[in-house]
C-alpha cells in the first residue's frame, strides 16, 4: 500500500479561462462563475493562468479584481504572470491595488525568463529596447522590492496641491508574504527559497537528475525548503469521474489519452517533462496521489482544470474534487 501523506490542509484549483474570440465576455463570465462556485464549495484558493495573444486570460490582475468583488473569502492567485511582459513598478501598483480591494486575498505567482516566441513579439513589446531587456531574476527582485515597500525615488512630499510618495501606493503590508514563484528547476527552487518566496510546483519540470517526474519534483521541494523557502503548492491535472456522465467520462479519457504520450520522455534542449494526468474515481486518484513522492511532501494543492472542457464539465469536476476527492485526502472545506 502507498504511504499516506499528512491530511491535505489547503485545496485550490487552477483554470485558464478560455473564451470565444467573437464573444469574449461569455468566457470571462463563465470563469467568474467557476470561481464563485469554488468559494461555495469551500475551496481555499482559485488560480488563473496567464495567456498572451491567445484566447485565455491575458490580464489576470484585472480579472481577479472582478473576482474579488464576486467573492468574499477564497484566495485569488495567478499561476503564473511571466515577468518578461511586465514593468515591475507598474505591476507592483496593480498587485497592491487588487490586494487592497480583495481584503488581502491576492496570491501573485510569477516567473522570469524571455517571453515565449520573443522574436515574433519583441518589436511590438519593446520596440526600442528589445535587445537590452533584462529577463533574469533581477527583474523579479525589483518587483519584490516594490511590493515590500522599498523606495522607488528620492522624492516625496508636496508639490503644488498634490502629495507624492517615495514608494508604491497603495502599500499592502501582507502582500509580500503571499508572493509565489512558478519553478520547475533546481535553480529556480533554490532562488525562490533564498529570496523569501513561496513555491508553485506545476505539472512541468526540467529533468536534471532523473527522468521520473515525482522524483524530480520532490528534489525541487526539498531544495526549496533547504534554502529557507516557505509554502509549497503542487498543481497536477486531476479529473475525478465520480458523478460524470458516460459522455463526460469518454471525453475526459480521450483528453488524457491524447496527452499521455508526452509524459514518457524529456523533450527539447531544456529536457522538460510533463506529469501524467490523473483520471478516475476520487478514491483511485487519492491512491495515486498518496503514492506520489512530491505530494507526500506538501500540504496544499491547486489542481489544474483541463484546458478545453465546457462549463458544465468544470462544475462536475470541481464538485467531485470538493465533495469526494478532498475528503479522501483528509481536507476539510473552509
Amino acid at each position: 500500500m502507498p504511504r499516506k501523506s499528512e491530511p491535505l490542509r489547503k485545496l485550490g484549483f487552477l483554470t485558464i479561462g478560455l473564451f470565444d474570440e467573437h464573444d469574449p465576455g461569455a468566457g470571462h463570465r463563465s470563469t467568474l462563475d467557476v470561481i464563485a462556485l469554488g468559494e461555495e464549495l469551500g475551496f481555499d484558493s482559485a488560480w488563473v493562468r496567464h495567456r498572451h495573444l491567445q484566447f485565455g486570460i491575458s490580464s489576470p490582475i484585472a480579472f481577479l479584481a472582478a473576482a474579488s468583488q464576486r467573492t468574499s473569502r477564497i484566495s485569488l492567485g495567478t499561476a503564473v504572470i511571466p515577468l518578461g511582459w511586465e514593468n515591475p513598478l507598474r505591476l507592483a501598483e496593480d498587485l497592491a491595488t487588487v490586494d487592497v480591494l480583495s481584503g488581502g486575498r491576492l496570491n501573485p505567482g510569477v516567473s522570469v525568463g524571455q517571453p515565449m516566441h520573443y522574436d515574433d513579439v519583441k518589436h511590438a513589446l519593446y520596440p526600442q529596447t528589445a535587445d537590452v531587456e533584462d529577463f533574469s531574476y533581477d527583474r523579479l527582485q525589483r518587483l519584490l522590492d516594490f511590493v515590500r515597500g522599498e523606495k522607488v525615488t528620492d522624492f516625496s512630499g508636496t508639490r503644488g496641491i498634490e502629495v507624492f510618495s517615495d514608494r508604491v501606493q497603495p502599500h499592502s503590508p501582507g502582500l509580500s508574504e503571499r508572493m509565489w514563484y512558478g519553478g520547475g528547476s533546481l535553480r529556480s527552487a533554490r532562488w525562490a527559497g533564498e529570496h523569501g518566496l513561496n513555491l508553485l510546483c506545476s505539472n512541468v519540470v526540467q529533468a536534471e537528475e532523473s527522468e521520473d517526474f515525482a522524483e524530480i519534483q520532490l528534489s525541487h521541494v526539498r531544495t526549496f525548503r533547504e534554502h529557507g523557502g516557505g509554502r509549497v503548492s503542487q498543481g497536477l491535472v486531476v479529473i475525478p469521474t465520480d458523478s460524470a456522465t458516460s459522455e463526460q467520462r469518454a471525453k475526459y479519457q480521450d483528453y488524457v489519452d491524447q496527452r499521455t504520450p508526452r509524459t514518457t520522455t524529456p523533450f527539447g534542449p531544456r529536457r522538460f517533462m510533463f506529469a501524467r494526468d490523473l483520471i478516475g474515481t476520487s478514491a483511485e486518484i487519492a491512491e495515486q496521489l498518496h503514492a506520489h513522492l512530491a505530494f507526500q511532501e506538501v500540504d496544499e494543492v491547486a489542481f489544474a482544470l483541463p484546458f478545453s472542457f465546457d462549463h458544465e464539465d468544470y462544475v462536475q469536476i470541481l464538485t467531485d474534487i470538493a465533495t469526494k476527492l478532498g475528503p479522501e485526502l483528509g481536507w476539510q472545506p473552509a
